[in-house]
């Protein structure tokens, strides 16, 4: 079975990850597909990959339920973490403009932080979701208020788990900290991904549950830790990965009915879909 599929970053290279530990790398320029390679390196099922920013090189990220994370480059694995007792079920690559920083949830309630300043290290964050963690998702950088000498890049990121909340994370002094929980959801959350910032006065994030709901949040740049308002989606069946489109206007919605829909916001500020496929691929 198949978990997870992602583009790089021109579109060239298409990276699927599977149960049976492998990942498999396909170019598909020229509206074409053509099977590059298979990485192998895990012992379990592999959840997600992701792909870095090009200016660090041709760089991938892979997790899996054997509790590590690997860092491939040029098909060889560069660094592996294994410092989470459980399933590492999500990871993502910060924004470009913090560095190579990528972003772990595990089933043991940890997250990490693996950072690269000529060697690689490891921040943990313990206890960050008590019964797991199941999403992470950086927010889009934004710069931090002060005079020139003091002004920076705000690194902030939210979290879903199994305790059916969503934490906002930011750094303060190289400590990461709580400063919003989200609550709403009745079941597990799935995913969470941060829209990117096309710029608009809002913040945009979506999360889904097993509850079938969908909620996209938004919140004013301005005032970071201000009220959090949310629009509800509702579907008919366990919903289990968000995605936005690189323009930040659309979000893709996928659903264990095996349908995919497209979501829209509307001139009064309402969400619409505006596309649904099933896995016919018939469109609705």
């Amino acid at each position: 079975m198949i978990h997870d599929a992602q583009l790089d970053y021109y579109g060239k290279r298409l990276a699927t990850c599977s149960s049976d530990g492998s990942i498999r790398l396909f170019d598909v320029s020229d509206k074409q597909q053509k099977f590059i390679t298979a990485l192998k390196g895990h012992t379990g099922p592999v959840w997600q990959v992701a792909w870095a920013h090009p200016k660090f090189g041709s760089v991938l990220a892979s997790c899996s339920y054997d509790g590590s994370v690997l860092i491939w480059k040029d098909n060889a694995v560069i660094y592996k973490h294994d410092q989470h007792q459980a399933s590492v079920n999500a990871i993502a690559w910060a924004p470009h403009e913090l560095g190579p920083m990528l972003l772990c949830g595990s089933s043991d309630g940890q997250i990490s932080l693996l950072k690269f300043n000529g060697t690689w290290e490891s921040q943990m964050i313990r206890q960050a979701h008590a019964t797991g963690v199941n999403a992470v998702s950086w927010a889009p950088v934004v710069a931090t208020e002060g005079n020139a000498a003091q002004a920076g890049l705000r690194q902030q990121f939210a979290t879903g788990g199994c305790d059916n909340q969503i934490k906002i994370w930011a750094e303060d002094k190289q400590v990461y900290s709580v400063i919003q929980t989200l609550d709403g959801h009745s079941d597990w959350v799935r995913d969470v991904a941060y829209a990117p910032n096309i710029g608009l006065p809002r913040t945009y994030l979506a999360s889904c549950s097993q509850d079938k709901q969908v909620f996209i949040w938004n919140q004013e740049i301005s005032a970071q830790n201000s009220e959090w308002k949310r629009q509800q989606l509702s579907f008919s069946d366990v919903v289990w990965r968000v995605s936005w489109s690189m323009a930040g206007n659309i979000l893709a919605v996928s659903c264990g009915d095996n349908t995919i829909s497209l979501w829209k916001e509307n001139i009064k500020g309402e969400w619409e879909c505006i596309s649904k496929v099933d896995e016919s691929g018939s469109k609705e």
